[in-house]
């Protein structure tokens, strides 16, 4: 694989499981510096690390959960420190709360919206600050917003914002070089989908299947690489089709 990301340095929240840490591993093999963040999970972070060392790049872990402001802060210090000025910040933690809006709790919004919009914005907006020019800002939205399914009205609201702050934020760094775009993920092969859906959700693509992680980490892998320069303010579906 070319590695057209050599002397890069990147961020990836939400990286030590599913769509996140195939992303994280897809930029290191691409020649990347990684800091893999995790809120929780420090083994699966370091197996993270350890995998992507063991191929010979470098990564470092670090904890901080994005729905809290001062994790955010704290989080760009320590990548800045462990690996370098950063060039990519992809903002790919989230969480995802299902069920009827009739059942959804203050609890519920507050959880959802503190680390999917609040979270996702003041990463952003730090990754603006931080990056340096020519770097890119990826967020990981879901193909879910271009869909209409019951039980998802908390989850998808707070996906839409994000997509919206994406088209802005484009125009506002573009004298920079910087771009800024969304990935959606279609119905992927992660522990948030559940097991009586696969069926369904295989059914819908053209492709008789589910995606895997990878295929989604390989998009964002391209925006995040010199040849997506001219690509800026988009809202890209990585779904097999479905959407």
């Amino acid at each position: 694989m070319e590695k057209d990301l050599d002397g890069r340095n990147a961020l990836v929240t939400g990286s030590s499981r599913g769509i996140g840490r195939a992303i994280a591993e897809a930029l290191a093999m691409r020649g990347a510096a990684v800091a893999v963040n995790y809120r929780e999970n420090e083994r699966a972070a370091l197996d993270v690390v350890g995998a992507i060392a063991s191929k010979g790049g470098k990564a470092v872990a670090i904890k901080a959960d994005v729905a809290v402001m001062e994790d955010i802060y704290r989080m760009f210090d320590e990548a800045e420190a462990g690996i370098g000025p950063l060039d990519i910040v992809v903002a790919s933690a989230a969480t995802a709360i299902i069920k009827p809006a009739l059942e959804v709790t203050l609890e519920d919004y507050d959880r959802t919206f503190d680390t999917n919009v609040r979270g996702a914005f003041f990463t952003l907006q730090q990754a603006a600050a931080r990056v340096r020019d020519n770097g890119r800002i990826i967020a990981i939205s879901t193909g879910g917003t271009r869909m209409w399914f019951a039980e998802t009205s908390l989850y998808l609201g707070s996906k839409g914002a994000v997509e919206q702050f994406v088209r802005s934020l484009s125009r506002e760094l573009g004298s920079r070089n910087v771009t800024v775009n969304a990935v959606l993920p279609g119905f992927t092969d992660t522990d948030l989908l559940p097991e009586r859906d696969r069926a369904v959700a295989a059914q819908m693509s053209p492709f008789g299947r589910i995606g895997e992680p990878s295929e989604v980490a390989a998009l964002a892998a391209f925006l995040a690489s010199p040849a997506a320069g001219w690509i800026t303010g988009q809202n890209i579906g990585a779904g097999g089709g479905v959407m």
